[in-house]
C-alpha cells in the first residue's frame, strides 16, 4: 500500500465530535417536527450517516490552491470498483456531485448499469466540501471553521490527478464520467489534461456555470444564510430553518415543471407535493452540514474550465483544447444546466456529441432514478467507451 493511501476514517478528526452532536440535534428536531404532521420520521442521509468506513484516504501533500493559499493536512476520500487492467487501460473516473458522495454513485455502478465494474476500474472521488473529503465540517487547524479556504474545481481535479498517479500509477484515463458538478469536473479533466483523458461524459453539467445557474445558487445561499444561526460567517449549530428553506427552493429547481404536473413525485412514495417536499428534499438536506453546502456552492458558482493560468479566461480556447471524445448529455427539462448552454459549447469541441436526455425529471434525470433514464445514459456511455 502506498504511503499516501491509508484507510483512515475522517471522522477521527477532532471536529467530528461536534458534527455528530449537531447531526443528532438536527435529527431529533426534524423528527419532532414531522411527528406533528403524521409523516414518516427522517432517516440519516447517505452522506452523513454513521457507518463503517467503506472508502480509502489519499493524504494530500502541501498544495498551493488557485487562491494562493497553501493547503495542508488535506485528505481526499475515494472508493474503487472493479480491477485495474495490467496495462491500466480500463480506468474510469467519477467525481462526486453537489451534496453527493461515492455512495450515491453506487446505484448506477454494476453489470447492465451505466458503469460496469466487470469491465472497468472505476475510481469514485469525493470532492472537497463533500463532508467525506476535507470539508469545513472536518477540517483541522489552521483551516477549520470559517478559515476553510476557497477551493475551485480546478484545484480539485489537479489534486485528484495526483491521487491517481501516486496511488495507482495511472497516467491514462479511458473516461471521466460526471453528473452535475461531477460533469463540470469531467470538463475540467478534459481541458487540464488533454493528453491523458481519452473521453469525457458530461451529464447535466457545463464547462462554465451559466449566469442564470449562478443566480439560482444565490437564492439558495441567501435562504440558508438568512437563518439567525448564521453568525460571523459560520454555522456553529444546525440551521434547521435555513436548511428547510434551502430544501424547498431546491425542490422547485431539481425536478421540472412537468415532474410536478404529471405527479411523478408519487413514484417516489409521496402521495402529495407537501409530503414530497418533506420526505425527499428536507430529508436530504437536513442531514448535511450547512457549512459544507456553502463550500460546495461556492465551487459550483465559480466553476470555469478557462479560469486558470493556461487559458486566461478564454472559454473557447479551453473547450477547443479538449482532445478526447466528448459526450454531452444534458436533461431536456433541466432548469439550470440548460441544453442551450451545452449547444454553445459544442461549437468549440473537436470531438463533441450532444445527446439530450428525453426525460421529465429535470436535473434528476442525470442521477438517474428511472429505468428509462438509466438505460439512456448506459447506452450513451457504452457507445462512447466502444468508440
Amino acid at each position: 500500500m502506498s504511503t499516501t493511501e491509508r484507510p483512515v476514517e475522517l471522522a477521527r478528526q477532532p471536529s467530528v465530535d461536534r458534527r455528530r452532536v449537531l447531526r443528532t440535534a438536527a435529527i431529533l428536531s426534524a423528527v419532532g417536527a414531522l411527528g406533528k404532521t403524521n409523516l414518516a420520521p427522517i432517516t440519516y442521509a447517505k452522506a452523513q450517516a454513521a457507518k463503517p468506513v467503506d472508502y480509502q484516504i489519499f493524504n494530500v501533500e502541501p498544495f498551493q490552491l488557485q487562491s494562493g493559499i497553501m493547503l495542508r493536512d488535506a485528505k481526499v476520500a475515494y472508493k474503487t470498483y472493479g480491477q485495474l487492467a495490467p496495462d491500466k487501460s480500463n480506468v474510469v473516473v467519477e467525481p462526486s456531485w453537489y451534496s453527493g458522495t461515492h455512495t450515491d454513485m453506487e446505484p448506477h455502478i454494476g453489470p447492465d448499469k451505466i458503469l460496469d465494474p466487470s469491465r472497468y476500474f472505476i475510481v469514485a472521488i469525493n470532492m472537497f466540501g463533500s463532508g467525506v473529503s476535507t470539508s469545513p465540517s472536518n477540517a483541522v487547524a489552521p483551516f477549520d471553521r470559517k478559515r476553510y479556504p476557497k477551493i475551485t474545481l480546478t484545484d480539485n481535479v489537479r489534486i485528484h490527478r495526483q491521487l491517481l498517479s501516486k496511488v495507482f500509477g495511472i497516467e491514462k484515463i479511458a473516461m471521466v464520467y460526471g453528473f452535475s458538478m461531477g460533469g463540470q469536473q469531467a470538463y475540467h479533466w478534459g481541458a487540464l489534461f488533454p493528453n491523458q483523458v481519452e473521453r469525457i461524459c458530461v451529464v447535466c453539467g457545463s464547462a462554465k456555470t451559466a449566469p442564470h445557474n449562478f443566480v439560482f445558487l444565490e437564492g439558495l445561499k441567501a435562504a440558508l444564510t438568512a437563518d439567525p444561526l448564521w453568525q460571523d460567517e459560520w454555522f456553529a449549530s444546525p440551521p434547521l430553518r435555513g436548511l428547510r428553506a434551502f430544501a424547498r427552493i431546491y425542490a422547485g429547481w431539481g425536478p421540472s415543471q412537468d415532474f410536478y404536473r404529471e405527479g411523478l413525485y408519487k413514484t417516489l412514495g409521496s402521495p402529495t407535493v407537501e409530503d414530497h417536499l418533506v420526505a425527499f428534499w428536507e430529508n436530504h438536506f437536513l442531514q448535511w452540514d450547512a457549512n459544507d453546502l456553502l463550500a460546495q456552492l461556492w465551487a459550483w458558482q465559480n466553476a470555469d474550465i478557462s479560469a486558470n493560468e493556461t487559458f486566461q479566461g478564454d472559454l473557447s480556447k479551453a473547450l477547443a483544447s479538449i482532445q478526447g471524445k466528448a459526450l454531452i448529455m444534458p436533461g431536456e427539462t433541466d432548469l439550470y444546466f440548460r441544453v442551450a448552454d451545452n449547444e454553445n459549447e459544442m461549437k468549440h469541441l473537436r470531438k463533441g456529441q450532444l445527446r439530450p436526455i428525453p426525460s421529465l425529471w429535470g436535473h434528476l434525470a442525470g442521477i438517474p432514478i428511472t429505468k428509462e433514464d438509466m438505460a439512456f445514459l448506459a447506452k450513451g456511455v457504452n457507445e462512447l467507451l466502444s468508440s
